[in-house]
């Protein structure tokens, strides 16, 4: 998947917001939405799939630690559209991740025990537009 915007020495605490704000382009295969550590150990991968990896409009959740992937999570509830202007907000505790968007919302447990979010990276067909912490 084609590398976008990347943001690193963050400092997001529990509870806090990442809002990413863009527009899925129109003949989007997929994108992701990475947050964790850095790029080898990630609390959550949260990876919309219109049409790779042999999955048509499903989202796969995972997490990776010390480079290796963990299991898989797949959700059948697929709000997003090719050409959509989404924004998403993506924040954690210590039990889980949470991605919030405005028709639905997704969970996926902390598996890793991250404290503090330090990485973000958007990959794929999405172009971003902002991204705020709150």
């Amino acid at each position: 998947m084609e590398q976008g915007v990347v943001v690193t020495q963050l400092d997001i605490e529990p509870g806090e917001c990442i809002k990413v704000k863009g527009k899925i382009k129109s003949d989007a295969k997929g994108f992701a939405v990475n947050v964790g550590k850095d790029s080898n150990t990630l609390m959550l991968h949260f990876n919309p799939r219109f049409d790779c990896h042999g999955d048509i409009n499903t989202i796969v959740c995972n997490s990776k630690e010390d480079g290796t992937w963990g299991e898989e999570d797949r959700k059948a509830d697929f709000p997003f559209q090719h050409g959509d202007k989404i924004e998403m907000c993506i924040s954690f505790d210590q039990t889980e991740a949470t991605v919030k968007l405005p028709e639905a919302e997704f969970k996926f447990p902390n598996r890793l025990g991250l404290e503090k979010i330090q990485y973000l990276a958007v990959e794929g067909d999405f172009k971003v537009k902002a991204i705020k912490f709150s």
